[in-house]
């Protein structure tokens, strides 16, 4: 190789490098813009389970699901996940298990089965047992036994 065309090369490969770190930060950054789902496992005052569902930058809050009749015995304080990672799964969690998780693109999808109930949460809507819901700041959606 003569000295120009590696001096072209060269030129090539830095240009293509310092691309591709711009390029992976953007996506990067976008990818985690809107930011993770953040779910509380606890129990209500009656011991019920309850998971209490929250994304900051789709104005979700204190969404809270409370599985009737259940008992969520766990001491101290509540369990917080925040699922900005992805994990393999399924994988358990303080009540039920997590089925599916899509973090791509945050907040992503995750689906959980509890007591029953497959619940999903996704940016446009809440889906329980095959059925939307409308994301309700401050809602609370009682679940049947099944």
């Amino acid at each position: 190789m003569s000295g120009s065309a590696l001096k072209h090369f060269i030129l090539a490969f830095i240009i293509a490098a310092v691309g591709y770190v711009i390029v992976f930060q953007v996506i990067e950054s976008r990818r985690e813009d809107k930011g993770p789902w953040r779910v509380i496992f606890t129990s209500n005052s009656e011991g019920e389970a309850t998971m209490v569902i929250d994304q900051r930058s789709l104005a979700i809050s204190n969404v809270r699901i409370v599985f009737l009749d259940s008992k969520y015995a766990r001491a101290g304080a509540p369990v917080v996940y925040t699922f900005s990672q992805p994990t393999n799964t399924p994988f358990a969690l303080p009540f039920g298990e997590c089925k599916l998780m899509d973090l791509r693109f945050l907040p992503g999808t995750l689906t959980f089965q509890a007591y029953g109930h497959e619940i999903e949460l996704l940016p446009r809507v809440l889906m329980i047992d095959r059925q939307e819901h409308p994301w309700k700041p401050d809602g609370v959606i009682n679940l049947h036994p099944r």
